[in-house]
């Protein structure tokens, strides 16, 4: 695991499921309640991975899953409750919303959009845009632009 930085771009790359999940679980130490992170990038670049870090760094031992098929998981287990949303299969910004995308940002927890930039209309300006591509030696990295 290594940390670069490049014209206001952190970038930080990931050679296993395990130093994902070390990832996520260090991002965990400084999420406030009401964060967004929009998740971005293609199948098995890591995203899940590192919301399993992530949950478990704020405190919940649940099993976490991709919510591809159910949309929405919830993690209420922790020093505050994780709502991870898939927004992949969503056809249009009325199913996000009928699946309460509202109430899930006023619910005081930490939201997490994997495919986030489906939807990008929707995400509050103050969201973090996290993007997980892979590299050529199957490693993961993971950029983060700065504001």
């Amino acid at each position: 695991m290594c940390f670069i930085f490049t014209d206001f771009v952190m970038q930080t790359l990931a050679d296993t499921p395990e130093a994902m999940m070390e990832l996520g679980r260090a991002a965990a130490a400084g999420m406030r309640p009401g964060e967004v992170v929009a998740l971005v990038g293609g199948l098995g670049t890591g995203k899940t991975h590192w919301t399993k870090g992530l949950v478990a760094g704020l405190g919940c031992d649940a099993e976490v899953t991709s919510p591809t098929f159910s949309l929405v998981h919830e993690y209420p287990g922790g020093r505050m409750p994780v709502f991870h949303l898939d927004f992949y299969r969503l056809e249009n910004v009325q199913e996000l919303i009928a699946i309460g995308w509202d109430e899930y940002l006023d619910a005081g927890g930490v939201v997490i959009a994997e495919w986030g930039d489906k939807f990008p209309e929707l995400l509050p300006p103050e969201a973090r845009w996290l993007h997980f591509s892979m590299e050529g030696d199957g490693s993961r990295r993971i950029s983060e632009h700065g504001t």
